[in-house]
């Protein structure tokens, strides 16, 4: 499994690093423009990402607007939803609007921090990719 890790905390990154470390090949960006800008690359080049986990609140792009433009690119590309990453948004924010939001932005999975391994791994599973 390929997958992007999109989160601005150091330490998250690290945490996410390690914990998705048995499944495969992880690659970081510390923000949305990042994340952006490495799936315009990938989508280019026909080297899909499996799995986005999305950090919402960062700097200079928000996930929630990273989100909208990874969907966006990944339509206009004609990606169908057995060839688009997985994303699920990994954040502090575990309100109703805001789950909400990103659902209605196309995320397939959400976390909110602090998560487990098996919190995790439970969303994996429920994605096919654990």
């Amino acid at each position: 499994m390929k997958t992007l890790i999109v989160e601005d905390d150091f330490a998250s990154r690290l945490l996410l690093q390690e914990l998705l470390k048995p499944y495969g090949d992880s690659h970081v960006a510390v923000n949305g423009v990042e994340a952006v800008s490495v799936c315009t690359d990938t989508i280019k080049n026909h080297k899909y990402y499996d799995l986005i986990c999305l950090d919402i609140m960062m700097p200079e792009m928000d996930g929630q607007t990273a989100l909208k433009k990874i969907r966006a690119l990944e339509d206009a590309a004609g990606l169908g939803s057995f060839t688009r990453a997985r994303i699920i948004m990994t954040t502090a924010l575990g309100d109703v609007k805001t789950v909400m939001g990103s659902y209605y932005e196309l995320c397939d999975g959400y976390l909110v921090k602090p998560f487990s391994r098996d919190q995790l791994e439970k969303q994996l599973r429920k994605l096919n990719l654990g």
